[in-house]
């Protein structure tokens, strides 16, 4: 089963949502206070982490940077405000999808068995398909596919899963224009609901943290491309 960790200050939220997630085999645990489902991300096992933006102590926003720092577990933000610059504020710092409320509780568990099945299937890949991902080597850049790290001139990168696997997209073969669609439907497969924006940012997020490499090229109109050759080992 599931565990999934809900930090939300609504305290009449939490009971119900655990109830209609057991029909499936999805575990909640509630915390109300950032500080307190931070402790329990620390000392406990969790598979997801849903956010609420509204929270006392720090935003949703700024728990989202600070569990990102830590972990590369999947979160689902919630909000009361359906603004799409909250969506994007929120990807840009690494929630892998957004809610605005109020949420039908059928929704929020697609979503989040979307993402696990993610989580899921890029955890098989590591154990099972090694041999079949071998690591890639750029000019100045590096990736261990088995480890799922970057390194950059030398020095490691921290990426969360989707820039990961953002980059193992493009680097897989580079110099292919991959369109926004394609992107998304290889990152969260063809029964996401995403808007093509997110590609836009997470995009813009990776190559922030590639910098000073100038190796992710847009495409007006067509997509993105690894603009580095590879190197023969």
């Amino acid at each position: 089963m599931n565990r999934i960790l809900l930090i939300d200050d609504d305290t009449q939220l939490g009971p119900p949502l655990a109830t209609y997630f057991q029909r499936f085999e999805l575990q909640l645990t509630h915390a109300t206070r950032p500080s307190e489902g931070l402790a329990l991300l620390r000392n406990q096992s969790f598979d997801a982490v849903i956010l609420d933006v509204m929270l006392p102590e720090m935003d949703g926003f700024e728990l989202c940077r600070t569990i990102r720092k830590e972990s590369d577990i999947p979160i689902v933000m919630l909000t009361a405000r359906g603004d799409v610059m909250d969506r994007v504020v929120g990807l840009e710092l690494g929630a892998d999808d957004y809610l605005p409320k109020p949420f039908e509780p059928r929704e929020l568990v697609a979503r989040l068995q979307t993402v696990l099945r993610r989580q899921k299937s890029n955890g098989m890949a590591q154990t099972s398909n090694l041999s079949d991902l071998p690591s890639l080597h750029f000019e100045g850049l590096d990736i261990d596919t088995a480890r799922r790290s970057v390194t950059r001139a030398g020095e490691a990168l921290e990426l969360t899963g989707t820039e990961f696997e953002l980059l193992l997209v493009l680097a897989r073969e580079p110099g292919k224009v991959f369109s926004r669609d394609d992107i998304l439907n290889q990152l969260r497969g063809h029964e996401a609901d995403l808007y093509t924006r997110a590609v836009d940012i997470v995009v813009s997020r990776l190559r922030k943290k590639l910098e000073p490499l100038d190796c992710i090229k847009t495409l007006r109109n067509a997509g993105y491309a690894l603009a580095l050759p590879r190197l023969k080992t």
